[in-house]
């Protein structure tokens, strides 16, 4: 059976969960309860379903990631346009 969790411990999860650290905030479950990996899996998506639809707006959304799309278009437009004026 897992242990309880004290009020620092749940807050370190919550604080985990807010910025978006999902398997640390299970890593921190475990270690405070003794849970096993499913169980404290099951307990940490809980928590943060149920914080999701209480305080979505404390959790950290991350940046959007382009990738290099757009730098991989500008050096091929601008090696064209490089390759138009040497011809010239």
């Amino acid at each position: 059976m897992a242990a309880p969790l004290s009020g620092a411990q749940q807050e370190q999860i919550k604080s985990e969960l807010f910025a978006g650290s999902k398997i640390q905030a299970i890593k921190t479950y475990r270690a405070a309860t003794g849970a096993d990996l499913k169980t404290a899996k099951a307990a940490v998506e809980a928590l943060e379903a149920d914080l999701r639809a209480t305080s979505p707006e404390r959790f950290i959304t991350p940046a959007a990631k382009t990738g290099c799309l757009p730098l991989l278009l500008l050096l091929l437009i601008s090696a064209a346009l490089f390759a138009a004026w040497a011809s010239a």
